[in-house]
């Protein structure tokens, strides 16, 4: 008796887990595209464009109407036959370089990228000084 009732507080703990971590999908039914190629389209450009509502969401998590409202325009930009690019720029020129998770290399972003390397570069020469000045025992 034992065993069975912890083999079922076992499953469903299991369940539990697993249903609070199921990616929850913000896109509605009626957005998406019929094609397969079109949707996994739409899907890696609504990834990479951040939710201005959320911040630290991209488009495609978050089920905010701005979020959606920008789903539905790169469904549009995508029917009317644009590039990827030009869709990112259409967005980038819109709402600025925030939309973009990530942000392009350019030299105006180049500290922004650069920074973490300087930063172990600098940790790495601390450490390097400070155990060669340390007293021997």
């Amino acid at each position: 008796m034992t065993i069975r009732v912890a083999s079922t507080k076992f499953n469903f703990l299991l369940i539990s887990i697993y249903l609070c971590t199921y990616p929850v999908l913000a896109i509605s039914p009626g957005e998406a595209f019929k094609d397969e190629a079109l949707e996994a389209r739409a899907r890696s450009l609504s990834m990479e464009l951040r939710c201005m509502v959320c911040q630290n969401q991209s488009i495609d998590d978050s089920d905010a109407p701005l979020a959606k409202d920008l789903r539905i325009l790169i469904r549009e930009q995508i029917k009317a036959g644009k590039t990827d690019y030009e869709i990112l720029d259409f967005i980038e020129d819109r709402y600025g370089e925030f939309a973009l998770l990530k942000p392009r290399f350019d030299i105006k972003n180049a500290p922004l990228w650069a920074l973490p390397f300087l930063l172990i570069l600098a940790g790495i020469f601390f450490m390097r000084s400070f155990f060669r000045n340390a007293p021997k025992n």
